[in-house]
């Protein structure tokens, strides 16, 4: 069960999530597209990155993925962002004109540009917001504290190499 303590984790990656389909859906304001289909674009977009985004969070907070890592994250969002835009292009958009499966593999393909990018701003928002979140949620302190072991080990690397 999602309780208090899932949701103070999954708040960064769901605003990434959201943040990103907005900026995304608002994009088909360049194409001409009506300000209203736009904004139905965004929206349509927003919410399952959003859910999707958060639903990271809570995974990582629970040991399924783990900081630092990109393979799992990428195979995750190689599944999430197709079903994403599947649902974008279901509610605002003119559907998948070359077939569905088309559609979805062309996405999963798009989907590692998303999540390179997704690994990118969680890397660096999430760590700030678990120092603020610890004190009382347990699973922000472990997490927080996967951060810094995984934080020691690339200074040490790091240190290594010189």
């Amino acid at each position: 069960m999602i309780d208090r303590d899932d949701l103070e984790l999954a708040l960064p990656g769901a605003t990434i999530g959201a943040v990103a389909g907005a900026l995304a859906g608002g994009l088909t304001l360049l194409a001409e597209v009506p300000a209203g289909l736009a904004a139905q674009s965004a929206l349509a977009l927003s919410a399952p990155l959003a859910f999707f985004g958060g639903l990271y969070g809570v995974l990582l907070g629970r040991g399924v993925f783990r900081p630092g890592t990109f393979g799992p994250t990428g195979l995750y969002w190689m599944a999430a962002f197709p079903l994403s835009r599947l649902l974008q292009e279901s509610v605002a958009g003119a559907g998948a004109n070359d077939g569905v499966l088309t559609f979805l593999l062309f996405q999963a393909m798009v989907s590692l540009g998303f999540a390179i990018g997704f690994v990118f701003l969680h890397e660096r928002v999430m760590p700030p917001w678990l120092m603020r979140r610890r004190a009382g949620n347990p699973r922000a302190e472990a997490l927080f504290g996967l951060y810094v072991r995984h934080a020691q080990v690339m200074q040490t690397r790091k240190g290594a190499r010189r």
